[in-house]
């Protein structure tokens, strides 16, 4: 059945037989409340469609009811669908560019725009050439534009769409959209760094969350900080030996329903610790001193040893961006006037770390450079046919050749002790315009930490607790 409507008509389609582009949305994510949702009282607001030459539907807004809909098993919902034609598409261009040039539009005015075109049948690509607006700009408004939420942050802070975008992918964590929300406003040139960070603390949260859940199964009781050194109440299986004096493990509390467990994660990994109270009804005894405890640490040594490891996160999180960035920078068609300067310079000043990596194929350079590196033998790369196939992107590969072998030399071990060749690195990504996080300034000397007092960074782990009575992450 269909209702006549004013530009088009709604109606009600299997949600399976709806054409779902990949242009509007890369990522979907189907909460449980949302899918209940969809389950309980059906699609009420109709999706936007578009109706193609040949009869067929396809989804241009609402991306994220149609595959609910598709879960949860619905035999229809409500479509909305336009026979779009070339006027109603040039009137709407023409007031987009006489709007944006003479008085700017609202960033949420300029996702309704684009919304308004994917309804009309055009597609990213093509909204992107016709307002001359970038294609992720173009995919981020139809985003916002198609959420409630991403569109009230929109409206209410000073925010760019691909921000509001970015920020509906932490839509239910308050404290994220919280902090997405400031840095946005404060400090836009760290945006990227801070969605990075907000991801991977979100997966720490979830790998602690996972093993939480793997520990009460076997019947541990979590606690939520790991005791405090001296504290009498638990005593960690580490500190333990059973009767024959034999390390305790957790294959031995196999049938102990008292014992306890903390979570904590570092930046790639999760680490739980075993503590029991009652000791001796166990038959366990503590192992003998060695006369080698240390004692607590001091707060200067507490402070040392958070900031080290708050440092080494920030550091993973930030190459993450940095190597995003190389890419797109190095996807441009043309280069800086000063990159020739830069790989002439770097192949003797780095000529160590370059060779290096040329000897193993320089993957991360094909990386940057968007080949998949993934088949390619060890001292070979995708790049070498590239090189003697394709002159004209010659500058494009020898600076990959470069900012890749440079890059894999660099670590957490570079801001713990900045060389000046790695200090020239970043001061020149940074006059190429990529935006230094806090710790990658560190490199350049703006905020030189003093020497340590913990053990070299490589013998410390990042999962390591910052000091005694930390709460697990």
């Amino acid at each position: 059945m269909s209702d006549t409507a004013t530009l088009g008509t709604i109606e009600h389609i299997d949600p399976s037989q709806i054409e779902v582009e990949t242009n509007i949305r890369t990522t979907v994510k189907l909460d449980s409340v949302f899918l209940a949702s969809i389950r309980e009282y059906g699609v009420l607001t109709p999706v936007g469609c578009h109706r193609n030459e040949d009869g067929t539907v396809a989804l241009r807004i609402g991306q994220r009811r149609v595959l609910a809909a598709r879960e949860v098993g619905l035999d229809s919902i409500p479509a909305y669908i336009v026979e779009g034609d070339e006027s109603s598409v040039t009137r709407l261009l023409e007031q987009f560019a006489e709007n944006e040039h003479r008085a700017s539009l609202t960033e949420p005015e300029r996702a309704a725009v684009f919304q308004q075109l994917a309804f009309e049948g055009l597609t990213v690509l093509q909204i992107a050439k016709r307002t001359g607006v970038k294609m992720t700009v173009v995919e981020a408004g139809i985003t916002v534009a198609d959420s409630e939420f991403a569109g009230n942050i929109a409206t209410k802070h000073e925010v760019t769409l691909d921000q509001a975008a970015a920020i509906l992918e932490f839509e239910e964590d308050p404290k994220a959209v919280k902090s997405l929300v400031q840095c946005a406003e404060d400090a836009p040139d760290q945006f990227r760094h801070e969605v990075q960070r907000q991801r991977e603390d979100r997966a720490r949260r979830q790998r602690v969350e996972a093993e939480q859940e793997a520990l009460r199964e076997q019947g541990f009781i979590i606690i939520d900080r790991a005791p405090y050194y001296g504290e009498k109440a638990y005593t960690s299986i580490a500190d333990l030996v059973t009767r024959d004096g034999k390390p305790v493990t957790i294959d031995d509390l196999g049938g102990i329903t008292d014992k306890y467990a903390t979570v904590r994660s570092g930046w790639d990994e999760v680490t739980s610790d075993v503590y029991l109270r009652e000791v001796k009804a166990y038959g366990f005894k503590k192992k003998p001193a060695t006369g080698s405890a240390s004692g607590p640490m001091t707060d200067e040594q507490k402070a040392e040893r958070k900031e080290l490891i708050a440092n080494n996160k920030a550091w993973a999180s930030a190459e993450v961006v940095r190597r995003e960035w190389l890419a797109g920078f190095l996807g441009r068609k043309t280069l800086p006037k000063d990159a020739a300067h830069f790989v002439a310079t770097a192949l003797t000043a780095h000529r160590t770390t370059i060779a290096s990596a040329l000897s193993g194929g320089n993957r991360l350079a094909a990386t940057l450079l968007g080949l998949d590196a993934q088949d390619s033998e060890w001292g070979q790369s995708p790049i070498d046919p590239v090189a003697e196939a394709q002159p004209g992107r010659a500058g494009h590969v020898a600076l990959a050749v470069v900012l890749g072998a440079i890059e894999t030399s660099t670590g957490k071990h570079t801001w713990r002790q900045p060389a000046c060749t790695a200090r020239a690195y970043f001061a020149q990504i940074a006059g190429w315009g990529y935006p230094l996080s806090d710790v990658e300034q560190i490199v350049l000397g703006t905020d030189e930490p003093d020497e340590p007092s913990e053990p070299d960074e490589d013998d410390v782990r990042d999962d390591e607790p910052a000091h005694d009575g930390d709460t697990a992450a």
